[in-house]
């Protein structure tokens, strides 16, 4: 595998999408923690959410970090503190399967990541992000995804 460089910009926005492992759609039947986990980062990192799309295996946002420094620490920490409270709402039992299940990872390692460079490509990516509930087949309507900035 290639090692892949970021570029990290001071004063830019970021479009990101992170993905479950093996794409499970577990992300709208636990939205409080992924919520609570954006809250928790918050607390660490500071940083604006422009527009963010929850859909049932991954998630696009565009994030502007107040100190670019911070960037990918705020994409861990969500990662991180969903796992965290994931794994332990869904471990009911001890069974051979649950602890299987429990040792998987619940996010592709790596995620995708695109510096916003000008007012085109943040209206681009804003309507990418408003219309992917409709590409995927979940809605006829934008306005019609519960999970979305847009309903806001």
């Amino acid at each position: 595998m290639a090692n892949y460089k970021r570029m990290f910009l001071d004063g830019y926005s970021y479009f990101i999408t992170v993905v479950t492992h093996n794409r499970e759609p577990i992300l709208i039947e636990n939205i409080n923690i992924l919520r609570n986990s954006f809250r928790e980062s918050k607390r660490y990192y500071k940083y604006d959410i422009e527009a963010i799309c929850v859909l049932p295996d991954h998630f696009h946002m565009i994030i502007t970090p107040f100190d670019v420094k911070d960037y990918p620490n705020i994409i861990k920490s969500i990662k991180y503190n969903f796992t965290t409270k994931y794994k332990i709402n869904n471990d009911v039992s001890q069974s051979f399967s649950r602890h299987k299940k429990k040792m998987q990872p619940v996010w592709q390692k790596r995620y995708y990541e695109h510096t916003i460079r000008s007012q085109k490509d943040l209206y681009e990516k804003m309507e990418y992000i408003k219309n992917n509930p409709i590409k995927h087949g979940l809605v006829n309507v934008w306005n019609e995804w519960e999970y979305s900035s847009f309903m806001f």
